[in-house]
């Protein structure tokens, strides 16, 4: 499928960052431009809120003035937008609340999966790699993940589909895709959050000899890489959020990439809400479960690197 990518340059006067940014814009053809460019201006507009808390200490007042800039511009985009999947639910965070309706009615019926701010303690510590994030689909088409915070994925470019599975071990999947690829295994490189709950997995990727990238946040950003044949991530693996496993099924599908996921409770009450939801815990998830349309829009927009409008 085809994808649509922005760059324009960056001088907002409150940025602590230079240089460029990248706004990415995937899917915009299906679209019309109004729509394609009110959702990219709403991460633009929340990456600019954010970076005013760049370094500052506050995660939650950056993740609060990154969801209101980003509601600001939805509220009168074409289009009748229902959020299917909101950030902040886990985290008692500031949040565009699911269930909530965006836009001004007119135009198209979608889906919203968003994450204002993707990666909180990024800016609360003044790192870069944190993204602020939005998605859409026709409505009816999005995964709800209702009471399940937390997702077990594998991800990975084209080459992928057909070859590796969430069901086999980490190593098996390593080597498939380095058959799949023609390199070998040393040359596989797999982005892996820098959790405690990860340690067996990244020890198991080393002893294979895959190269382990470590991020402490950032979700989003590494499955894309890990989706874009010829970056410098060949494989995303390991439990991180649901909402962000959404965000990031609509990106993987403009791309033409592989996905799987299968919904992860992290603690007994995580998994009484998550049986009581009547989910599947052991179904695993493919791209046409996550998001069962082509019809998808993907825009995101890093920190740390805004533009001025």
């Amino acid at each position: 499928m085809s994808s649509n990518t922005t760059t324009d340059a960056a001088r907002p006067s409150t940025s602590p960052s230079t240089g460029t940014s990248t706004s990415t814009v995937l899917g915009g053809e299906h679209y019309a431009a109004e729509l394609v460019a009110a959702v990219r201006a709403a991460t633009v507009a929340a990456a600019l809120a954010a970076e005013v808390w760049f370094g500052r200490g506050d995660k939650n007042a950056a993740d609060a003035a990154a969801v209101a800039a980003m509601r600001a511009e939805l509220l009168p985009a074409p289009f009748a937008g229902y959020v299917v999947i909101g950030e902040g639910e886990k985290d008692e965070a500031p949040m565009l609340a699911n269930g909530e309706e965006l836009g001004s009615g007119e135009g198209p019926a979608c889906d919203i999966a968003v994450d204002p701010l993707d990666g909180t303690r990024l800016v609360q510590e003044g790192l870069p790699g944190s993204v602020c994030v939005i998605a859409l689909a026709p409505r009816g088409t999005l995964f709800d993940p209702r009471d399940v915070f937390y997702m077990d994925k594998l991800i990975s470019s084209a080459p992928a589909r057909g070859i590796l599975d969430l069901r086999a071990t980490p190593s098996q999947n390593v080597r498939r895709l380095a058959e799949a690829l023609g390199k070998p295994v040393t040359e596989i490189t797999v982005a892996v959050l820098d959790k405690p709950r990860h340690a067996s997995l990244v020890a198991e990727l080393r002893g294979v000899g895959a190269r382990v990238v470590l991020a402490g946040e950032g979700d989003v950003s590494a499955a894309i890489d890990a989706a874009t044949p010829g970056g410098r991530i060949d494989l995303a693996m390991g439990i991180g959020g649901t909402p962000e496993g959404v965000l990031t099924a609509c990106a993987i599908r403009a791309l033409g990439g592989f996905m799987e996921g299968r919904l992860a409770p992290q603690s007994d009450d995580q998994l009484r809400l998550a049986l009581a939801a009547g989910h599947d815990l052991q179904r695993v998830l493919t791209l046409d479960d996550l998001v069962a349309s082509d019809r998808v829009l993907f825009a995101s927009t890093p920190v740390g690197a805004g533009e001025s409008s």
